[in-house]
């Protein structure tokens, strides 16, 4: 290959209000604004339809963005995929800032899903005011342990086992025991 990727440059959803939006990642996240542009035409496919675009601070160079489309259809999402699976995960220090940040969304009147233990790191959950849900996680103190039982030949192995059966392979059910064996106690 010619080319290779350096890292992400920014991410981009939908809003229905880019103010609120800036407003709301600003009081519920602390990210900052960074920048805005609008325009009346795509500048890539030159079609007429007026947008805000917005930038917000992710940290670490990390840039979250939004476009808000005042002419196109309220904006929904795609029915046929569960609330969870599209979703952002951003990174935080450790359990004490996990658990400060649910605090103080909760304290918001945020809903709050977790703390949810996926073995090699745990995260809560929320919707942001358009409905994007969010997730914010810390790596667990022995990640690069747990990590390093999944070799090479077994996720080669569990990713052709899925392709053939659609079904989940258990090699890496280790990860998610504690978790689960909670729920069904």
């Amino acid at each position: 290959m010619d080319f290779q990727i350096e890292k992400i440059h920014h991410v981009a959803y939908r809003c229905k209000n880019a103010k609120e939006t800036v407003a709301w990642y600003k009081e519920m996240l602390g990210m900052d604004f960074i920048l805005a542009f609008a325009e009346d035409h795509v500048p890539s496919t030159k079609a007429f339809d007026p947008y805000m675009h917005i930038f917000l601070d992710a940290g670490m160079g990390n840039v979250l963005a939004f476009f808000e489309l005042p002419t196109q259809p309220d904006m929904g999402r795609d029915e046929n995929t569960p609330k969870w699976v599209q979703h952002l995960a951003m990174k935080v220090k450790d359990r004490p800032t996990l658990e400060a940040a649910k605090a103080h969304l909760e304290s918001k009147g945020v809903d709050v899903l977790g703390i949810t233990n996926h073995g090699i790191f745990h995260s809560i959950y929320f919707f942001d005011p358009n409905g994007h849900r969010i997730e914010l996680a810390y790596d667990d103190e022995k990640a690069a342990e747990k990590i390093a039982r999944i070799t090479e030949e077994m996720k080669v192995e569990m990713l052709e086992q899925w392709d053939t059966t659609k079904r989940a392979p258990h090699h890496t059910h280790f990860l998610h025991a504690d978790e689960l064996d909670e729920s069904k106690a």
